[in-house]
């Protein structure tokens, strides 16, 4: 698989004092400079800070305070990436994932009726399995032996469990006795909020414009204002703070309940939690870097493990500051397609980060309807692999559409992930195409099983 280079990316002169940052991160080999460095970092931090807004505002909904999940968000993304930048040397930015946030919130917590503080421990378990697949064969094994089909079916079923959170956060979508699911109130006051976000967000990301999705919130936001539907700012503090990010972080941070998550014994939110990411990281990984031209001549990625390694220890940090599982973001394309090649784009997304702390006042001001077309809006772009799936093959359409369609009727990742898993080897099997089994699928199919039979599911 051939590289793609950046024609476009000036070589620093042969002149040029090579200092502390050249030398730590080979930015004269790389062909980059400090400047451009930087610049990348700016725009990968603009283009992914709506996390910000929309993680604590999800994350509300399974009762902990917004102020703090907002400052537990910015400090374990600025942490993961920071490890990121410092250890493995690449431009890739993490952050509290999209998707992994929902199935915390709305499957663990809301639907199982877990405490966060337990979902919390779950987090951090799966952070710590992550980091032993990585130093073991394990990672390779798995990620070698799930079908591509159930791959990409992942990550659609996802994009349309997390749209479905947006609709009904913005009232598109409500409860209803007969039919479960209905239209909502499209006069009410949540609704245009949403319509409006939707429509002016929209035309951003048609128009590539940077930081799109967080222009939208904060526009979306001053129209809820000015229509009456939101609070007014009742002055700087209520945008700004100085108060120590210790103390506003106090109330999640360090309240994860790790022997809770053991007992009560996760097996599929630990598995959810782990494999959900552990796809996301090796598609997110292998997209930013071909794009920066990092891959080696037969498309592998150098330093692999310690990308990963950035991963794992930023899920487990994350867990322990106060948020679900840590990932790497794909708007990390966009600070390397401003020229961002090494880690020094990473530490100054980290670096912005933690700056952003003092706007922690900020997320109380935004409602929900403001962050549920961000919510749509990435659903729909999560939406595009369904073209690569091979839908004319029956026993690849049966499994990618059940694990599709399952995530957003169970309300649960996990749920989708296994109903594919087990239509996958049972289709293969009653077509007489076992030959496309492999031992990882009939492992976990065996495991679902027993999860049904013992757990009914739940």
């Amino acid at each position: 698989m051939s590289t793609v280079t950046n024609n476009n990316q000036k070589k620093p002169p042969a002149n040029e004092p090579i200092g502390l940052l050249d030398r730590f991160f080979h930015l004269t080999e790389m062909g980059t400079t400090v400047r451009t460095e930087i610049l990348a970092g700016i725009t990968t931090f603009v283009t992914m800070a709506y996390i910000l807004f929309v993680n604590p505002n999800i994350l509300a909904d399974a009762g902990m305070p917004i102020n703090a999940t907002f400052a537990a968000t910015a400090i374990a993304g600025a942490f993961g990436t920071l490890i990121m930048g410092l250890y493995a040397n690449y431009p890739i930015a993490l952050a509290p994932g999209m998707g992994l946030n929902a199935f915390f919130t709305y499957t663990v917590v809301l639907g199982m009726g877990l405490p966060w503080q337990t979902a919390l421990g779950a987090v951090f378990i799966s952070g710590v399995v992550f980091f032993l697949m990585t130093v073991t064969k394990v990672r390779e094994w798995i990620i070698e032996g799930i079908p591509e089909v159930l791959r990409l079916s992942i990550g659609v079923g996802i994009g349309i469990f997390i749209a479905f959170i947006g609709l009904k956060n913005g009232g598109i979508v409500v409860a209803d006795s007969n039919t479960f699911v209905t239209l909502g109130d499209m006069k009410s006051g949540s609704a245009i909020v949403t319509v409006f976000g939707l429509i002016v967000t929209g035309f951003f990301i048609a128009r590539r414009v940077k930081g799109g999705l967080l222009i939208g919130i904060l526009l979306t936001t001053l129209f809820s204002m000015l229509m009456g539907y939101s609070s007014l700012p009742t002055g700087l503090s209520s945008i700004v703070s100085v108060t120590n990010p210790f103390t506003v972080i106090a109330p999640v941070a360090l309240q994860l309940d790790i022997i809770g998550a053991v007992s009560y014994g996760l097996i599929s939110i630990l598995f959810a939690f782990t494999l959900v990411d552990l796809f996301d990281n090796i598609g997110t990984l292998l997209g930013v870097s071909r794009k920066a031209g990092l891959l080696d001549k037969n498309g592998n990625l150098p330093r692999a493990g310690k990308a990963l390694m950035a991963d794992s220890f930023g899920t487990m940090f994350g867990a322990a500051a106060g948020t679900p599982t840590v990932t790497s973001y794909i708007e990390s394309a966009s600070g390397v397609a401003e020229g961002g090649k090494t880690g020094l784009t990473a530490v100054t997304v980290a670096g912005l980060f933690l700056v952003s702390l003092i706007f922690a006042p900020l997320v109380g001001l935004i409602p929900g309807e403001a962050t549920a077309p961000i919510l749509i809006l990435v659903g729909t772009m999560m939406m595009s692999e369904v073209v690569h799936i091979k839908f004319d093959d029956f026993t690849e359409a049966l499994p990618a559409f059940l694990t599709i369609v399952m995530m957003p009727l169970t309300s649960s990742i996990a749920q989708g992930i296994a109903f594919g898993f087990m239509s996958y080897t049972i289709i293969k099997l009653l077509a007489g195409r076992h030959k496309e089994n492999n031992l990882v699928l009939y492992l976990f199919t065996f495991l679902f099983i027993v999860h049904f039979v013992i757990g009914g599911g739940h």
